[in-house]
């Protein structure tokens, strides 16, 4: 007598789930807007190792440096041109005027593996 509630309930039900799939989607990842002439350096950290072994970048210009971890708790810094990255202060902007090669090593006391973690900056 009552078989239509079933097919009424599940309808709805149905209807609320695609709904709720809908609504919550998070938001298109915004892509960061640099000013003119300036590009992006990324440099990932994790399990005492960065995500590249050189980094090469052009001399003269000028450079947002992103810094981030994957896993662990660490740091970049290059000593010889001021630079020092964190959790903290995760971006800096550097222009790197002379060529040459600069060493990036890890900032933060992150475990065994903390005075190997090095990688080399090249500008050229």
């Amino acid at each position: 007598m009552y078989k239509w509630i079933m097919s009424a309930i599940v309808t709805v039900a149905c209807a609320f789930g695609v709904y709720l799939l809908a609504s919550g989607l998070p938001e298109k990842p915004h892509e960061e807007v640099l000013p003119e002439g300036q590009e992006l350096l990324k440099i990932t950290a994790s399990n005492f190792e960065f995500d590249q072994k050189e980094y090469h970048v052009k001399a003269g210009t000028k450079y947002r440096i992103k810094f981030s971890n994957s896993l662990g708790k660490h740091g970049a810094a290059i000593k010889d041109l001021g630079i020092d990255l964190n959790e903290n202060n995760p971006t800096q902007e550097v222009t790197f005027d002379k060529p040459g090669t600069y060493e990036l090593h890890c900032s933060i006391m992150c475990g065994q593996g903390h005075a190997g973690m090095k990688a080399t900056i090249i500008v050229s």
